[in-house]
């Protein structure tokens, strides 16, 4: 092997031309200056089609970025996979759609829908969830009730009215004497539900009493709800407080014994803990769910395979192999990765493959630094400083060939739509990056710098009729990536085709390892 190499994903930092709400460049990054300054670099693509997703239209995400810088190699993700299930119409002949189905006509139950109303193809998308509609009609189901996630994070962050009509009318299409589909409750994504790397339980057990009991605020329809709260509290829709349709004072859409549940987010950081909650047993503690329902639940997809979350799934997830981890592993070289919890998932179980288990216990090491519970727009450094002296204490160890970590900030920063906050966290990373470069110097390793989608580039949009409002979504913005070696200049060829995927093999050409045939070219010339 020839020199360590250290990899830094500068999450939700992306790289454009554009001023308008590009907070990577406004702010003071005089370390990231540097680097593109003093060394060779390029932007790469990290949405769309480069990671597997259906279109360049569709944005990239943390998941499926980790995805492909961890396995060099595009497989169909999210979206793009789901689509593919239901055009072949494979997901309704599977056996669990059709368990799902038989249990409801059996016991004269409802099927529930759960997840993020919106067609961001970061989550969810609702043509998904309409598909199924139609196909559970067509089948025979007699009552469906909808749980709906608002977004305003992946798509503009007011915009959850266009998808709750989009919804109904289509509800309205399908109701007859013999179909009666409702939307029964719902609330912000980052109020309720969707929590991720069980950072905040709280999240969802709001959720989960408003969909399984029907305990919350109730309201005559969900555009009644929405008006309410934007009036009440002036949040945007990932904002807004958990809520339940109501007819004659009681819950219309309560989830009940021989009742049957679909969670229809593809995406699976914020789908596992409301799944181990309609999953687990007795040995269920993370809060209390009252009265369990005997349910038959289902995840869109497993969203990790590994502890087998959910059991039941309509769609099966890429076979993700050949990843570098595994290459590193079959050359001995002891690596090394860390971040906070927010991120941690995205540098070891997306890194792998989908996988939540090591390829070797003794060759890989895995550090998590625990995420504040709280809006991280009011301390945007996050927990940068933490994860910055556990990467120089693996430096200086000596011990490791390939260190790799994630900063949050860009992107979790990004999501709350403060533009002050996220140039304060793009402006914390590269006092980070400061830290880790000297670090990597006197240790005489390989320093690459890059992301794995963009955000804090792109905080504000502006519409058709030239109005300028906040954006909170990921953009479709390139990311940049930077070899730092002050011994060598690393050329790298000229290809606008390079995303994501070309950079496994990249570490691979830097450390000396023959890349494995399967994968995307390296960069290097």
């Amino acid at each position: 092997m020839k020199k360590p190499v250290v990899l830094v994903v500068m999450d939700g930092v992306g790289e454009t031309p554009s001023e308008l709400g590009n907070m990577v460049a406004k702010a003071n990054t005089p370390t990231l200056d540097e680097l593109k300054r003093v060394s060779p670099w390029r932007t790469i693509r990290a949405h769309g089609e480069a990671v597997g997703l259906p279109s360049d239209g569709d944005m990239g995400n943390s998941e499926v970025g980790h995805n492909a810088l961890g396995c060099g190699q595009i497989y169909s993700q999210g979206a793009k996979l789901v689509n593919e299930s239901i055009e072949s119409g494979k997901i309704f002949s599977s056996d669990t759609w059709k368990s799902l189905v038989d249990n409801v006509k059996k016991s004269g139950g409802t099927m529930h829908f759960l997840g993020l109303l919106s067609d961001g193809n970061v989550h969810s998308n609702i043509s998904h969830l309409i598909a199924m509609l139609r196909e559970a009609k067509a089948e025979g189901v007699k009552s469906v009730r909808v749980h709906i996630l608002l977004d305003g994070r992946d798509v503009p962050a007011t915009s959850a009215l266009e998808y709750v009509d989009q919804l109904e009318n289509v509800l309205a299409e399908l109701n007859d004497a013999s179909f009666d589909g409702r939307i029964a409750s719902g609330g912000g994504r980052m109020k309720i539900t969707m929590d991720r790397y069980q950072a905040n339980w709280g999240m969802v057990k709001t959720g989960w009493d408003v969909h399984v009991h029907g305990q919350g605020r109730a309201f005559a329809s969900a555009r009644e709800a929405i008006e309410t709260y934007r009036a009440e509290t002036g949040a945007i829709d990932q904002d807004l407080p958990a809520f339940v349709i109501a007819e004659n004072g009681e819950p219309v859409g309560k989830i009940q014994d021989g009742d049957s549940v679909i969670l229809f987010n593809f995406r699976g950081d914020r789908a596992l803990e409301i799944s181990m909650a309609f999953d687990g047993g007795a040995e269920f503690d993370h809060f209390d769910r009252g009265v369990v329902p005997n349910v038959k639940y289902a995840g869109m997809l497993q969203y990790d395979g590994d502890l087998c979350i959910p059991k039941s799934f309509l769609v099966n997830p890429p076979e993700i192999r050949h990843t570098l981890t595994e290459l590193l592993v079959e050359n001995g070289v002891n690596e090394y990765a860390c971040s906070e919890t927010q991120k941690y998932g995205h540098v070891t179980y997306f890194w792998n493959g989908n996988r939540s288990e090591k390829f070797s216990e003794e060759l890989e090491t895995w550090e998590e630094v625990p995420s504040d519970v709280r809006s991280f727009d009011e301390c945007p450094w996050m927990k940068g400083t933490e994860i910055t002296d556990l990467v120089i204490a693996a430096l200086e160890s000596g011990k490791y060939g390939f260190i790799r970590c994630n900063y949050p900030n860009g992107d979790m920063v990004g999501h709350t739509g403060s533009l002050p906050a996220t140039e304060i966290a793009v402006e914390s990373v590269d006092l980070c990056l400061a830290r880790v470069k000297k670090a990597a110097e006197e240790a005489g390793a390989i320093l690459i710098v890059t992301a794995d989608h963009g955000n804090a580039d792109q905080m504000l949009e502006k519409d058709k009729k030239g109005n300028i409002s906040v954006r909170t979504a990921h953009s479709l913005n390139p990311v940049p990536f930077i070899i730092y070696d002050p011994d060598c200049r690393h050329e790298m060829k000229d290809d606008p085709s390079f995303g994501l995927a070309n950079v496994a093999p990249t570490v691979a050409e830097l450390l000396g390892i023959k890349p494995y045939d399967c994968w995307e070219q390296s960069m290097l010339k």
